[in-house]
């Protein structure tokens, strides 16, 4: 059967003052195009080739994170395209401030067989950050069927895809595409939509380039895209969730950050829980041991603190991860079934405490 890879050509272009509309266009030839913007616009050409991997176009760099969000057992590709002449500025403890024009990609696929991840791949969707004008626009794009063309999924849909997992077993899914409105419910920061991935410590671990396998961050400096780089042992580091070797209490904490701490923090949608689930929170009280919830309904499942030490089965926290009913799961967005390996690790997380 054929291999079918995303290639991105992304293209900066200036269209004036001139106020433009978000557009999804067809062009003349066989490829097509969307154009976004406002004062000024991205043409970003999404194509199709027969290769053996998904491969970015010049100037578009690959990279990936330390500990990445969960949905869904989707696989995940992100490139990111800073324009050319600019750098992002070096910041340790969030976000990366990037120049304006910069965009962030991320494709969300499925290996028919997850025993051969490169082989007979279906790409559901593509989510694009741009920053434009010091604004970041959140724009989701889905894939046709016949995966030749990707469109602005203003209204969001349900997908029912079907894969086999490491173990051969036969695993289904109805995957939810967000809607234009949706993607602010996971990147709003105060009254602003921001990334949540590319930072130092998401980015401090190597990558596997054409050249080799090289720290991300090194490589940046090598390509020019970030300056103020400290010497890598002065930057802090996040810890993957699935690497055994590290302890329990750095995979658990990094498994809530990527998958909670986007809501749960001091400028999040969820600040006035009290619950803020940064892995760089040192106040326990803040994580939620003791902690009684502020406001949770039924999504406190009838229990009385967010976590309870060597308790999960009276912890709030865990009852709240391991639900799948939309008015008790959390995160609320990004997901409609349990991640069984994350779940599994706060549990133990929370018995060893």
């Amino acid at each position: 059967m054929k291999n079918y890879f995303l290639l991105f050509y992304i293209i900066l272009f200036s269209c004036g003052t001139k106020k433009q509309e978000i557009v999804a266009a067809r062009t003349r030839s066989k490829h097509r195009f969307i154009i976004i913007g406002q004062r000024e616009a991205f043409r970003v050409w999404i194509l199709y080739r027969r290769t053996k991997k998904l491969e970015p176009a010049d100037g578009v760099i690959p990279y990936s994170l330390n500990a990445a969000l969960f949905t869904d057992y989707a696989w995940k590709q992100r490139f990111v395209k800073i324009p050319k002449g600019l750098e992002v500025n070096f910041n340790n403890d969030d976000v990366f401030d990037v120049p304006q024009g910069t965009v962030l990609i991320k494709n969300f696929y499925y290996p028919a067989d997850f025993r051969k991840p490169k082989d007979n791949i279906r790409v559901l969707e593509t989510r694009l950050l741009i920053n434009e004008a010091g604004t970041w626009k959140a724009l989701p794009y889905l894939w046709n069927e016949e995966q030749t063309e990707a469109y602005l999924s203003v209204a969001g849909k349900n997908l029912d895809v079907t894969w086999s997992n490491e173990d051969g077993l036969v695993q289904t899914v109805k995957y939810s595409v967000p809607n234009l409105n949706q993607c602010k419910g996971c990147h709003l920061r105060g009254d602003k939509v921001q990334p949540i991935g590319p930072s130092a410590r998401q980015l401090n671990g190597d990558y596997t380039y054409a050249h080799g396998m090289q720290n991300q961050l090194l490589y940046w400096q090598q390509q020019q895209l970030i300056n103020n780089l400290p010497a890598l042992t002065q930057i802090s580091k996040l810890a993957s969730y699935e690497d055994e070797t590290v302890s329990i209490d750095a995979r658990a904490r990094a498994w809530l950050e990527i998958n909670c701490a986007h809501c749960h923090r001091e400028d999040g949608p969820a600040k006035n829980s009290g619950l803020h689930l940064l892995a760089s929170e040192k106040n326990l009280s803040k994580v939620g041991l003791g902690k009684a919830p502020v406001a949770a309904g039924k999504g406190s499942g009838g229990l009385l603190y967010d976590i309870v030490p060597g308790k999960p089965d009276e912890s709030i926290l865990q009852f709240r991860i391991e639900s799948v009913h939309p008015g008790i799961m959390m995160p609320e967005l990004g997901r409609s079934i349990t991640h069984k390996e994350g779940v599994a690790l706060v549990r133990r997380w929370i018995m060893e405490m």
